[in-house]
């Protein structure tokens, strides 16, 4: 398949970054990885999530939007197409499940306002792992400030992006890729079966899963 713009997206630990990145060399595409590492708030809010969830919502909001309304637009000619490793509705995602109501009311206002002036993705891949894969991964990389992270708090996000790919099936297209039994980092035939199903079928607008 021939796209513009696609997006990988997943839990924390599913390895959206590196399979975008991998993607990007493989087809020559322009990427857009999530600039997260500069943000002052990340590290406190593992610490204490009750007093900077807001802060770090907001500030996460801002950076996103000025990062893919600027990559996207500023197209590059030579490169087939845009590979982002998160997509702005992930700030939404990620803000119901750390905001308490009057805070995520008046962030989804903000929100709804500046969302409608972006480009959409053409698809949006959503990596699947259990919440004891995304453990260990995240164990493995060995980020300092993702050491406290829960269980309960994995599942609330992933949950959290299967109502939303529900809520908006009728207008996008969604691919779930189960990746519980495979290694596309050191296995090349999985990751060839990935790139197989994300660029060598036709999908509809809704959400389509594949198991590998």
């Amino acid at each position: 398949m021939n796209y513009n713009f696609i997006v990988i997206e997943g839990n924390i630990g599913a390895g959206k970054t590196t399979l975008a990145k991998m993607i990007a060399e493989d087809y020559n595409a322009k990427l857009i990885p999530e600039e997260f590492a500069e943000n002052p708030f990340l590290p406190k809010f593992y610490e204490n999530p009750e007093k900077y969830s807001f802060p770090l919502e907001l500030s996460f909001l801002a950076d996103r939007f000025h990062q893919l309304n600027k990559q996207i637009r500023d197209r590059d000619l030579f490169k087939s197409f845009i590979v982002a490793d998160y997509y702005f509705t992930k700030s939404l995602i990620f803000a119901k499940n750390t905001l308490s109501g009057d805070e995520y009311n008046l962030y989804r206002r903000i929100f709804d306002i500046i969302y409608t002036s972006l480009p959409k993705p053409d698809l949006y891949v959503y990596l699947h792992l259990d919440v004891y894969n995304l453990l260990k991964n995240i164990k493995l990389r060995g980020r300092s400030y993702e050491k406290n992270i829960k269980a309960e708090y994995l599942e609330s996000i992933q949950n959290g992006y299967f109502e939303y790919m529900k809520q908006h099936s009728d207008n996008h297209k969604f691919l779930i890729i189960d990746t519980n039994k495979t290694d596309f980092v050191k296995n090349h035939n999985d990751y060839k079966k990935i790139k197989e199903v994300i660029f060598g079928v036709e999908y509809k607008t809704g959400i389509n899963r594949v198991i590998l």
